[in-house]
C-alpha cells in the first residue's frame, strides 16, 4: 500500500486538510469530532470510524449521540472530547484547511495534493505512484 511504500519509509509525509463540503449537514461537526479526537492522538481511529459508519449518521437529525459512541470507541477522554466540541475551539482551524484546499484548486473529496499536481476523486494507486515518484525526482533536483 502506498502508506507503507512511502509514509512509513520517511520518503514523503501525509498531512490531512480538513474540507468539509456544506452540502454535507453533518461534516463540518465530523471534522470537529476528528480534530477534537486528535488532540488526544485519536484522529485516525476517529477519522476511520466517522467514515465507516458515515450511511448510518448522514441522514440524522443530530449526530450528537452518534460521535459520542464512536469518540468513545476510539479510546478518547470523554470529558476532554466533550469540552472540545462544545468549545468550538477546532473550528478556526478547520476553517483555514478548507480555504488552504480551496485556494489549491480541491472542490470536491477526495482531493489529493501531491507535490504541486491535484488529484481529484478515487485514482488508480498506479496513478497516485507515478504523482509520488514524479515529485520525488522534481524536489531532488530543486
Amino acid at each position: 500500500m502506498l502508506r507503507d511504500q512511502y509514509v512509513k519509509t520517511g520518503k514523503i509525509r501525509l498531512a490531512y486538510v480538513n474540507f468539509p463540503l456544506a452540502m454535507h449537514a453533518h461534516a463540518f461537526p465530523a471534522a470537529e469530532a476528528a480534530m477534537c479526537a486528535g488532540a488526544q492522538d485519536k484522529f485516525w481511529q476517529m477519522h476511520d470510524a466517522l467514515f465507516s459508519s458515515q450511511h448510518g449518521w448522514e441522514d440524522l437529525p443530530s449526530t450528537g449521540a452518534v460521535f459520542d459512541s464512536l469518540a468513545q470507541s476510539t479510546g478518547v477522554e470523554m470529558t476532554r472530547w466533550r469540552d472540545c466540541m462544545k468549545s468550538g475551539k477546532m473550528r478556526a482551524l478547520i476553517e483555514a484547511d478548507h480555504d488552504r484546499a480551496e485556494r489549491a484548486g480541491a472542490s470536491a473529496t477526495p482531493s489529493f495534493m501531491i507535490g504541486n499536481k491535484l488529484i481529484a476523486g478515487a485514482q488508480p494507486l498506479e496513478e497516485f505512484r507515478k504523482a509520488i515518484d514524479s515529485a520525488m525526482v522534481r524536489n531532488r533536483q530543486q
